[in-house]
């Protein structure tokens, strides 16, 4: 049997000069050498694809119009220690795109493990900013490569799974090689992101469609952005979900 190979699937159809690109890379597990399929990882971040791909249809910036948007299916499950497994398929999918899209901007999203993926791959070609979704962190992930680039993180506060310190550690290293960095506090969700879906889903559709310049830069991203820390790396994100809870 042929080794596994990583895919890439478009939200949509990609337009041959898109003003932008996004790559989004789902969660997985810390070790498995298994195959990796469509799981519930993978259906996760569909809907920020196909949000992301809505949106972004009718801008236009000077590189183009439209955003070509794409979810990356890693070749195993787990990340694999020194092995970075998923780190290497999004260093492909980047290569890939470039192939595809030649000179535009890119920004890449992540969700937990594919989080720890999109940071650590944020210095290649064409990657503008990149957006990591309880991010799975522990402390050894370097912050270098983020220089120059756009950075966003959020948690939330009921988090299980991964570890929203963690997460704010690092967005207080990455703040010393680049002055664009916020993290929200995602208000009474845990590591799935579904009591409050639509909420992730505006926040990463507002930081994404600025940092392509597809849209004008969003006021609550760039206000935490200029915010000193620790207070524009606490940033509580309301919303209705969190009124309905109390």
């Amino acid at each position: 049997m042929a080794d596994p190979a990583p895919w890439l699937e478009p939200a949509g159809t990609p337009p041959p000069e898109p003003a932008g690109v996004v790559l989004l890379a789902h969660g997985g597990k810390a070790h498995s050498p298994a195959p990796a399929r469509r799981g519930l990882a993978y259906w996760r971040m569909r809907p920020f694809a196909h949000d992301l791909e809505r949106a972004g249809r009718g801008h236009v910036t000077e590189r183009g119009r439209g955003v070509a948007v794409y979810l990356l299916r890693y070749r195993v499950k787990g990340w694999n220690g020194a092995a970075m497994d998923a780190l290497a398929d999004v260093e492909w999918a980047l290569a890939e795109l470039a192939r595809r899209h030649p000179g535009g901007p890119v920004v890449l999203v992540g969700h937990s493990m594919g989080g720890r993926a999109v940071l650590r791959a944020a210095g290649g070609p064409g990657v503008v900013a990149v957006c990591g979704l309880a991010p799975w962190l522990d402390g050894t992930d370097p912050v270098g490569q983020l220089a120059g680039r756009g950075v966003l993180i959020a948690h939330g506060d009921r988090e299980r799974m991964t570890d929203p310190a963690a997460s704010f550690a690092y967005a207080v290293r990455a703040r010393e090689v680049t002055d664009r960095v916020a993290r929200f506090d995602v208000l009474g969700d845990g590591h799935a992101m579904l009591r409050r879906a639509a909420d992730w889903t505006d926040l990463v559709r507002r930081f994404v469609l600025g940092e392509l310049g597809a849209e004008p830069p969003d006021p609550m991203v760039t206000n935490a952005m200029r915010e000193p820390a620790p207070d524009g790396l606490r940033v509580a994100l309301r919303g209705p979900a969190v009124q309905e809870n109390r």
